[in-house]
């Protein structure tokens, strides 16, 4: 939105607290159920970072299916191919001949990863908890609230009402579950641990209150048979039991518990993975060291610091879209409804289960949210559940920076530190190369070298997308360590690789730079110059190039960086005035899930109103597209129509998106709002909340003077007429709170992190109203 009108700035000490969420019965943010679930999308999912769980809710047979993020099959390995840079030359030669078919099977006899495809994240366990009632149940809620990040069931039996508790602690690296009734004594049933890996599982007593289980990862194949994974990693779970009153007996099998007032569980679960190349940890020690870290610690005091830890991430962005008539509904039926009767309160109960999501899923020192996040119950998981680099990984942490949830990123920053030394590997032996490479997918050991097939697997710059995460993050956080010691690097190293590999586009006599052999996103085969490849290289030179300049080093490699930038072959606008897909043909009639070549639409910062030609070629890709489409491509239309700065058409994707894909097996979200391509991918989740903050809060331009520029409203929906915001962040290191009704901002407060310049999009164009803020002081807005 434009502001409109004067301006006035109202420099004030605001409180600098966090803001406070208060949750109780009715509250916008929690799940609700009246019934157990009864497939695993149905449960509920709770999570550390490294540890998640699925809560199921069972009434006298309740499954707690876990997951710990760093056990996978295989073990560590190169999938570099010897002697794969000896076809390289001989690709391109047939693909600029136009003999596709032929320098796809050369690519896939000569030039895919050993083995062809990577390694799947497997399912670690479940807890089973045994328990019988000899009256009806009745009464039934099963819970998730988001505030809290407590997953709970209560039912009544025979006059007593009962309840249990589950959380996943950061702070002690546990699951915690607590059971207990409102009448003394009625604490009987039995908990038990399995496993699906049957290679050399073993459940022991370890003592008098404890449970023991231990495994190897089971050999996995490929069901094509193509590729073969010995299962060599190592791991143990430890159930630990404290009663309150009654007794409890620990077999080799289980354990009991008579007559109790209470009972409370310690889950600790660990493998003996170290990192990519070593599998050296005691998952033994691991656990006891987790379990005897919490000796003394009451119920109470490891669900206050959990709850701490929690908030401290999760209250920093609050939103409010307005209506709510639907919140008394159970979340499933609420989802069944809502294209019927549109709920906006529903759409900011997604936007909070992402941030949950990846608070839930991705902390300092876990590894980074995979395909599902951190959950997953399947040994051959769709498309086993790793790290898919030609969007679906990306995706999951576009709400970090934009949501305030800056230190969920680093997950990914270490990942791309791994991939650096693996991908540089497959730069040489691949490529003949410099610098490093990946392609568009990677999994725990870091396989950096094509997987699959030639047609969709040969396309490199996977490596050179995730650098945009490591500029974006200073952009955010301003933060020239980071830059200096981590980022920079890596974008160098990711230059280089592509200096070596573009190579000059013979076909139009301009001296331009093209990608090949590459593919847009699993679309229309391998290729010579796709523009997605193009966007991403020029944001990749770009923003390497500024960081040298900023770090002050590094003067002539810049400087070759800018003038390779400028030859990159451009973006082009094709026969139906769309965005030409790839340079050397155009098919613009299909509804196809990917739309790369919109990369610098959105992530990237190329096309803008300041582009109007190519700006309108975005919208009418998007026409031609349609809006149906898988449930994390709607989440990415989300960001572009938000871009686009169309609130309604916006929010007619996520009308369309808002389907209940438990019910009718289309795309959408599962009982438990969990994303569905389908099946469950948990991209979507994110691409839905950073959309939503995109609709609000823009800061991808920038004035003459080379200042972010905050746009307020850029696309909010005329069916989100009233509401507020307040955390969500811009680039230029800046925290923005608002308010807005009947579509008109009332009150803006935006708070300087690092002292830049405050410039607002107004109707005249960017308005700079502060030259020069004060790190940590807010400013009101009068408009």
């Amino acid at each position: 939105m434009k502001v409109e009108g004067p301006i006035y700035l109202i420099v004030s000490l605001l409180s600098l607290s966090p803001f406070t969420l208060v949750c109780a019965s009715g509250s916008p943010l929690v799940l609700q159920y009246d019934e157990p679930a009864k497939v695993w999308t149905d449960a509920l999912p709770i999570g550390n970072g490294s540890i998640g769980a699925m809560i199921f809710g069972g009434v006298e047979e309740e499954r707690i299916q876990f997951n710990h993020d760093t056990l996978w099959a295989g073990g560590p390995h190169s999938y570099a191919h010897p002697g794969a840079v000896e076809a390289l030359p001989l690709m391109r030669e047939l693909l600029f001949a136009g003999q596709q078919e032929e320098a796809e099977a050369l690519g896939t006899k000569r030039f895919m990863a050993v083995p062809i495809r990577q390694a799947p994240y497997q399912p670690f366990g479940e807890i089973h908890l045994s328990m019988s009632f000899s009256e009806p149940v009745s009464d039934y809620l099963r819970t998730l609230d988001l505030d809290r990040a407590v997953a709970q069931t209560s039912f009544v039996s025979g006059g007593v009402h009962y309840f249990r508790s589950v959380f996943a602690s950061h702070p002690d690296g546990l699951i915690v579950i607590r059971l207990w009734a409102d009448r003394p004594g009625q604490m009987n049933f039995t908990a038990a641990l399995s496993t699906p890996h049957k290679k050399a599982w073993k459940s022991t007593a370890l003592d008098s209150s404890t449970l023991r289980l231990t495994g190897i990862v089971d050999d996995w194949t490929e069901r094509k048979k193509q590729s073969h994974f010995e299962g060599m990693m190592k791991f143990e779970a430890r159930l630990g039991v404290e009663a309150q009153s009654g007794s409890v007996e620990v077999t080799e099998d289980e354990i009991k518990v008579t007559g109790a007032d209470s009972v409370v569980l310690y889950l600790a679960c660990a493998t003996n993975f170290e990192s990519y190349h070593s599998l050296n940890g005691d998952p033994g020690a691991r656990c006891a060291i987790a379990l005897s870290a919490i000796e003394g610690k009451s119920y109470e005091a490891l669900l206050a610091a959990h709850q701490k830890d929690h908030r401290s991430l999760f209250h920093r962005v609050s939103l409010d879209l307005g209506g709510g008539h639907s919140r008394g509904l159970m979340t499933n039926d609420r989802l069944n409804q809502y294209q019927h009767q549109p709920d906006p309160d529903l759409a900011a109960l997604l936007f909070q289960y992402g941030r949950y999501l990846l608070i839930a899923s991705s902390r300092p020192g876990s590894q980074p949210a995979n395909l599902q996040g951190l959950w997953n119950e399947d040994q051959s998981p769709p498309w086993e559940s790793k790290y898919t680099l030609n969007i679906n990984a990306q995706m999951n942490y576009w709400p970090a920076e934009l949501t305030n949830l800056s230190e969920c990123h680093e997950p990914l920053f270490d990942m791309i530190e791994d991939l650096a030394t693996t991908g540089a590997e497959v730069a040489k032996v691949h490529y003949g190369a410099e610098g490093w490479v990946v392609h568009h997918n990677t999994d725990i050991w870091r396989g950096a070298a094509p997987i699959n097939k030639s047609n969709h697997g040969i396309w490199p710059t996977g490596g050179a997308w995730l650098c945009s995460h490591l500029w974006e993050h200073f952009l955010f956080s301003g933060n020239l360590t980071f830059l200096k010691d981590t980022a920079y690097p890596l974008m160098k190293g990711s230059s280089q690789f592509f200096m070596d590999y573009l190579i000059e586009d013979p076909v139009h006599g301009q001296g331009w730079l093209v990608s090949g052999p590459s593919n847009s996103p699993e679309r229309g085969g391998l290729v010579m110059a796709p523009a997605m490849d193009h966007q991403i290289i020029r944001y990749l030179f770009r923003s390497t190039a500024q960081a040298a300049e900023i770090l002050k080093r590094d003067t002539n490699f810049a400087k070759h960086l800018r003038s390779l930038e400028k030859r990159i072959a451009p973006n082009q606008i094709g026969k139906e005035g769309q965005l030409k897909e790839w340079l050397y043909m155009e098919n613009p009639f299909t509804n196809h899930r990917h739309v790369s070549h919109l990369w610098a639409l959105h992530p990237g910062d190329e096309i803008t109103p300041e582009t109007p030609d190519l700006f309108e070629a975005c919208k009418r890709t998007l026409e031609l597209r349609g809006d149906g489409a898988t449930g994390w491509s709607r989440g990415w239309k989300v960001n572009f129509w938000a871009r686009l700065r169309d609130g309604d058409r916006m929010l007619e994707i996520i009308w369309g998106f808002f389907n209940n894909t438990s019910e009718n097996g289309n795309p959408g979200f599962y009982n438990n709002l969990l994303g569905s391509h389908p099946p469950f991918q948990i991209d979507g989740n994110f691409g839905l909340t950073a959309g939503i903050a995109e609709a609000l809060v823009q800061s991808h331009t920038k004035d003459a003077e080379g200042n972010y520029i905050l746009d307020l409203l850029p696309a909010l929906p005329s069916s989100w007429p009233t509401g507020s915001v307040h955390g969500i962040r811009a680039r230029g290191g800046f925290e923005v709170a608002m308010e807005w009704t009947s579509g008109k901002l009332e009150r803006v407060t935006i708070k300087s992190l690092l002292g830049n310049p405050i410039v607002l999009q107004s109707e005249e164009g960017p308005v700079i109203l502060v030259p020069q803020t004060t790190p940590g002081q807010e400013y009101e807005l009068a408009l």
